[in-house]
Formats: C-alpha cells, structure tokens, sequence
C-alpha cells in the first residue's frame, strides 16, 4: 500500500483497537435497533476515532455542536427553501463558508469537517419528498451523541498507554484562511448543485469523495489525497466483496458479520495510523466500508452492485472535482486579498 515498514507503537495500537471497536459497536447498534441511515452511526465513530488521537472534550462539544447546529439548519432550510433551488443554493454557499473558515482556523477543525459532510448530506436527501426531513434531523442528532459516548467508552476500555504530545499549532495569514474557506465552500456548493440536478440520490459516496477532497484546504493537497483516495476506495470495496462472497447468504447475520467487520476496520485502521496524515488511504477504506455496510446492507440488497457502483462513481467524482477545485484555486490566487501564498 505504498507505506513505509514501520511498527506501530503501544498508542498507536490502542488507536487501531478503538477505531474498530468502536465503529463495529456503532455499526452493531443501528443494524440491531434497526435505524435508517446506518451510515451516520458507523463513519461519524470513525471520523472521530480516527482524527482524535484521544477523546476529549473539546472534540465532543465541536461533534455535538455541529450536528445539533446542521439540524436547525436543515429544518429551516428545507423547510423553507426546498422548493426554491436557487435561494437553497446560496444559502447552501453561505452555511459551507462558514463550516470551512471554521476549518481554517485550526482549532475547530472537526467542527468545520462534520458539519461539511452532514450539511451537504443532510440538505441533498431533505429535498426529495420520500425523506422524512425530521428523522433524518434526528438519527443524525442521535449518532452524534452515540458517537461521543462510544469514544468516550473506546478511551475507558482502551486507553494509551502513555501520554501523547500535542500537534503543533499553524499560523495562517488572513489571505490564506479567506483563500481556503472561498474554495471549500465554492466546491461544496458545486458539489451540491449537481448532485441537485442530476438527481444522484444513490451516489452518497461519490458525494463524500467531493467533500473529502476539500480537508487538506488546498490544491496540492487535494491533489493528493485524490490518489490516496481512490486506494482507498478499491482497498475498501475489495474487502467489502471479499466479507460477502465468504459468507454469501448468511451475510446479514450479525454475529458471522460482525467479526469480519472489525477485522477489516482493524486492518484499514492500523494503514490509517502508520499514514500520519489524518485522512488518506486507510481512512478512505474505512469509510468506504462503513457507507457500504451501514448504508447498503440489507435483506433485499445487492452489495456487489452497490460495491461496483461505488468504485465508478468515486473515480468519476475525483476527476470532476479536481478539475473544478484546479479552476478556483487559479481564480483565487488571481486576487491579492485571496491568494493562497503560505
């Protein structure tokens, strides 16, 4: 997988082990109490095991605060607004300024990235009429506080070892941070303008690559995450075949299920903690897994399709978005007040 030979370290096996405990324990309650968009309950864990070396509660009050702030939003807005595209669209654009210059600033980086992913999630599904907008609000209120308590249970069952030093702090000059909130929350609108016209509701992982893309902040680092990505995303839908065709019909029966999740979490986790880079080819196969198990198993299902569906249209969504993120990183940097710089 293109890594260096490195152990991991006690920390970082312990990491490893919370990621996919605590992903399979969200993964296990939503199929147990059978809650729609089992995807909320499975990559938000991730997301935040996965980001947050070690839980806290700075972290917890950003994941609570964007979900329940995402929720008012979407309720007002789609309440509203949901029929008219154009006045969404921009109310779309000023929300996901807001979610990225939040992201900007460093300090409420996991804010800014959740309420990303379940703004554009959230307001593409709340404007079909089969949506029910209220549960939709409120499985993802609810997997945000299921999600804190399993970290918070991952740290108490599993906990380092020794202490782990902070990352350092990055200084960003003003230009860069308006560079990078003008470009994130540009994409996302785009990206939620097409996936409005085209009518992609099946294409929730094509979906997510777009926004993906957009957590490094920049060109370069879309760049190239976008290889790292689409590893990730054939590492994730391989082990994803692989756990079906070995257990074929019995596939939706927790208990076989179960252990073979968490052993590929297990697998793509400890990719994700050698990587250092807090979201690339690791972190893509987990997330990938859990859109696939959460979201698309079911008794009436078809994993492959669903499998094969997801590879194309991932790639597709890479190319696209990087040729638009390509087209306003030049625009940007054509203005002094907007150029990305250092």
């Amino acid at each position: 997988m293109f890594l260096p030979h490195m152990s991991l370290t006690a920390n970082d096996l312990r990491q490893c082990l919370r990621i996919a405990t605590g992903a399979t324990l969200g993964f296990a309650l939503c199929k147990v109490m059978n809650w729609d968009n089992g995807v909320f309950f499975v990559v938000t864990p991730m997301l935040l095991l996965g980001l947050v070396p070690v839980m806290n509660g700075h972290a917890a009050r950003q994941l609570i605060a964007a979900n329940c702030i995402c929720g008012i939003a979407v309720g007002l807005i789609g309440g509203i607004w949901g029929t008219h595209p154009i006045a969404m669209s921009l109310l779309a654009f000023v929300l996901f300024l807001h979610c990225f210059a939040s992201m900007s600033k460093g300090s409420l980086f996991l804010y800014g990235a959740n309420s990303v992913i379940s703004l554009s999630i959230m307001l593409h599904f709340a404007s079909y009429p089969s949506t029910n907008v209220n549960d939709l609000i409120l499985l993802n209120i609810m997997a945000s506080f299921t999600s804190v308590g399993i970290a918070y249970l991952m740290k108490w069952l599993i906990p380092d070892v020794e202490p782990r030093q902070a990352p350092p702090a990055q200084e960003k000059l003003p230009h860069r941070q308006r560079h990078e909130a003008l470009l994130g929350a540009s994409m996302a609108t785009i990206s939620f303008v097409v996936f409005q016209m085209f009518d992609l509701q099946d294409s929730l992982s094509a979906q997510a690559t777009s926004l993906l893309l957009l957590f490094p902040m920049h060109w370069n680092g879309a760049l190239g995450y976008a290889r790292k990505r689409a590893y990730g995303t054939i590492v994730g839908v391989c082990m994803g075949l692989a756990v079906q065709i070995l257990l074929y019909d019995w596939a939706e029966i927790l208990l076989f299920l179960l252990p073979l999740f968490w052993i590929c979490l297990m697998l793509c986790a400890q990719v994700h903690v050698k990587e250092r880079s807090g979201s690339g080819i690791g972190f893509g196969s987990m997330t990938t897994l859990g859109i696939l198990f959460g979201q698309y198993l079911s008794p009436n299902g078809d994993m492959v399709f669903s499998a094969m569906y997801r590879i194309s249209s991932i790639l597709g969504a890479i190319v696209a978005s990087l040729v638009v993120i390509y087209l306003i990183h030049r625009f940007l940097n054509s203005f002094e007040a907007t150029r990305f710089g250092v």
